[in-house]
């Protein structure tokens, strides 16, 4: 399937796009190169049909949003998977970007085998139908994202992208939660180019800011038990697999109402 992919990348004619692009190819990806402009991309995305659209946030005379909002009205069911690249870490911005239609989001620079390979599996489970029949992968960001911010846990602190992507990764394989320190923290640690002790502290430190400044009803709907018994703040274990599960939970009804609702 690999082989057979074609990729539409913006050039903002950096080292980060040069790398990307190389991963890229060396993945066997037809990588075409786009100006950092909103109207190309358009053109060039009716010119060559790409199966994936990499773009910046911010072009010229038209944003990601944009063009995401023309593509998807051109062909809301058969258009390219979408990754937009951002250098500002905003939760405004990328709570915006993500509802109007991205497949994926990434703080630049994300390591570029990890867009590769998001790249790969987002792309077979489009194949399978899962994002037609079944919660898109935006929308578990959008999720993720937005329990974080209600339990109050700060975008800015490095241990929000960290637990993100850990929920993230439990959600898609809670067998993950096993092994927390052998295989979660490392493979959360090798997304971010990290370790998987500072993985630990970072999410540590983002729950320690939220039980202190959260607001204790919202606190009390995700952690209830937690807190009644006045154990203190959870663990980053129990953290991470009560939100994942409220999560999983979600996904399951969903699935059940569609299944009703098919016969």
């Amino acid at each position: 399937m690999v082989g057979n992919v074609t990729v539409l990348l913006t050039d903002e004619k950096d080292d980060y796009t040069q790398r990307l692009a190389s991963t890229l190819r060396n993945n066997r990806m037809d990588v075409k190169i786009c100006p950092k402009n909103g109207v190309e991309v358009l053109r060039v995305c009716d010119e060559i049909y790409p199966d994936v659209i990499i773009m910046d946030a911010f072009l010229q005379h038209i944003d990601a949003v944009g063009v995401v909002t023309r593509i998807n009205a051109n062909n809301p069911v058969k258009r390219p998977l979408i990754i937009v690249l951002s250098g500002i870490d905003n939760q405004k911005l990328e709570r915006e970007i993500l509802r109007s239609g991205v497949d994926y989001y990434f703080i630049k620079p994300a390591d570029t085998q990890m867009v590769s390979q998001r790249i790969v599996q987002l792309l077979s489970w489009r194949d399978v139908g899962v994002s037609a029949t079944y919660e898109p992968v935006e929308d578990l960001t959008v999720t993720i994202t937005e329990m974080l911010h209600q339990i109050g846990v700060p975008a800015h602190v490095k241990g929000y992208q960290y637990v993100r992507e850990a929920i993230r990764l439990t959600v898609e394989d809670p067998e993950m939660l096993n092994s927390v320190t052998k295989i979660l923290y490392p493979t959360v640690a090798k997304n971010f180019k990290s370790t998987s002790s500072r993985v630990e502290r970072a999410i540590r430190h983002g729950i320690e800011i939220a039980w202190d400044r959260g607001d204790v009803d919202v606190l009390n709907s995700y952690f209830g038990y937690t807190i009644q018994n006045q154990r203190g703040k959870p663990t980053n274990s129990e953290f991470i697999a009560m939100i994942a599960d409220k999560i999983r939970l979600k996904r399951k009804s969903a699935k059940n109402f569609l299944g009703t609702v098919a016969k």
